[in-house]
């Protein structure tokens, strides 16, 4: 009887530890919401990603077509120069080359003033836009309980926890990020 008693006991004390394996799961199952955000696309199409980079076409347009036009110029002088600098008096010709010369190096400078100025604007835009996104993907991931938001790259995330979308939704929805210019 004390050799059934005892296997009683051990088949009790199994039954109960095995009772109690699927509580660890569940337990780690509940205990953290995890969403994926793509920050490429957030950046790419937030409204006021999209905003910014049409604000700095509209502003450099008026520069970029007198640009334009001044290297249309030195083509149309290129071509006269080829075409004539043979028959003109080395006067002319020198002339020529020299307004050539001079227009190229103005056309240089302020193609590379151009970009620089570009650059450094959209950088300070981006940099001023992307504070907002990442304070966007903060807000929605507490006020709808994410424990974890992993950026972008992952070798792989599934589109049930992606919540890039939301947070584009919520970026269409806020209002323009502070300091941002009208």
């Amino acid at each position: 009887m004390r050799a059934s008693a005892g296997k009683w006991r051990y088949v009790n004390a199994l039954a109960l530890a095995l009772a109690f394996l699927p509580l660890p799961a569940l337990a780690q199952s509940a205990a953290g919401k995890v969403g994926y955000v793509d920050l490429k696309r957030l950046i790419d199409n937030a409204p006021q990603m999209l905003e910014s980079r049409t604000r700095l076409q509209r502003e450099f347009a008026p520069r970029d077509a007198t640009l334009k036009s001044d290297e249309t110029r030195l083509a149309d002088m290129n071509k006269r120069y080829a075409r004539d600098g043979a028959i003109m008096s080395k006067t002319d010709a020198d002339a020529l080359k020299r307004q050539i010369d001079t227009l190229d190096g103005a056309i240089k400078r302020t193609r590379e003033a151009l970009r620089t100025e570009l650059n450094v604007r959209a950088a300070a835009d981006r940099d001023r836009i992307w504070q907002q996104i990442n304070d966007t993907v903060i807000d929605y991931a507490r006020t709808h309980g994410y424990d974890l938001v992993v950026p972008s790259p992952v070798v792989y995330a599934s589109p049930r926890i992606d919540i890039t979308d939301a947070v584009l939704d919520q970026l269409r929805h806020a209002k323009p990020a502070a300091g941002a210019p009208p």
